[in-house]
């Protein structure tokens, strides 16, 4: 019996869980009217932004007509491309890091029992409930008090830049990265992995052909999670951001910070659109499955 045979019958008794009760009349109608709301609520002020974004206008709140002047604007903004450039070479770094990170964290965290992991498990996810002002604040002293001791003992002059945000990045994405992933672990049937232990598959065997390809979803999740988190951060990148080293999210602020025009409008379409994609990615691997990865668990076994 093969690997892949022996893990579709350990997944095969797996117990499902009952599905709930279907709500109906009066409930189904107020619970139907509630989501409408809700949804209108969220996604109108959006269609809203794309509407005025196409708007000939100076003003934002008088319509002059549709055109596409602001995104030929946009086009010739060179100051605009240099802030998107760096915020993709911010974002894929820390992603690649984080997700890396993260994806250990939550492997040892839900398969392994040590001492310390309560406190650990602790002190991981302190990013994801401290507030964005808390923690820039924390990184800004602790690369402050970095760049006086690499000064004092190394005569090194450091300073703020795309490092200092790339490494801010991965301090807060770690945590958001072995969320998901630790949910996808506790959602996986140890007996699978199990099954590839009684073929005589080897730990790191049994991870790389088993574990991960099951996981992948979450990780690719998180992976995508911990992008779009980059891309949109903009608290702690304005406090660990030094010259030549503006992101996108931080130039439109600045802009807002002068008046809203048409402009910065466009941008914000562009980012949404950026952000809408990653999302469609994100549920699209989340809904893959990963059983098709276990046939080369222990390859030539039977």
């Amino acid at each position: 019996m093969s690997v892949l045979t022996t893990v579709r019958n350990a997944r095969r008794t797996v117990r499902r869980e009952p599905e709930g009760v279907q709500p109906r009349g009066r409930v189904a109608r107020l619970l139907s009217l509630h989501g409408g709301a809700t949804f209108l609520f969220l996604y109108l002020p959006i269609v809203v932004l794309v509407v005025l974004s196409f708007n000939d206008s100076r003003i934002v709140g008088v319509w002059g007509g549709a055109t596409l002047r602001w995104y030929r604007e946009l086009a010739g903004e060179p100051a605009i491309f240099t802030a998107l450039r760096n915020s993709i070479v911010v974002a894929l770094v820390s992603t690649v890091v984080a997700t890396a990170l993260g994806t250990a964290a939550a492997l040892s965290l839900e398969r392994f029992r040590w001492r310390g992991r309560r406190a650990f498990d602790g002190l991981l996810f302190l990013p994801v409930i401290i507030p964005d002002v808390t923690m820039a604040v924390m990184l800004l002293l602790l690369f402050v008090q970095l760049f006086d001791v690499a000064g004092a003992l190394f005569g090194l002059r450091a300073g703020f830049g795309l490092g200092t945000i790339t490494l801010s990045h991965i301090a807060f994405n770690v945590a958001f990265v072995a969320v998901v992933v630790r949910a996808r672990l506790a959602r996986l049937d140890p007996r699978l992995e199990e099954a590839a232990a009684d073929l005589y598959a080897g730990p790191w065997r049994a991870f790389r052909h088993v574990t991960l390809p099951l996981i992948a979803p979450g990780v690719a999740g998180g992976a995508l999670l911990a992008l779009t988190l980059s891309l949109d951060d903009v608290v702690i990148t304005s406090f660990v951001s030094g010259p030549g080293s503006t992101t996108l999210p931080v130039y439109v602020f600045g802009l807002i910070r002068r008046g809203v025009t048409p402009l910065i409008n466009a941008v914000s379409v562009l980012m949404l659109a950026g952000s809408m994609l990653l999302v469609v990615i994100s549920l699209t691997l989340q809904g893959r499955r990963g059983g098709g990865a276990l046939r080369a668990a222990v390859p030539g076994r039977t």
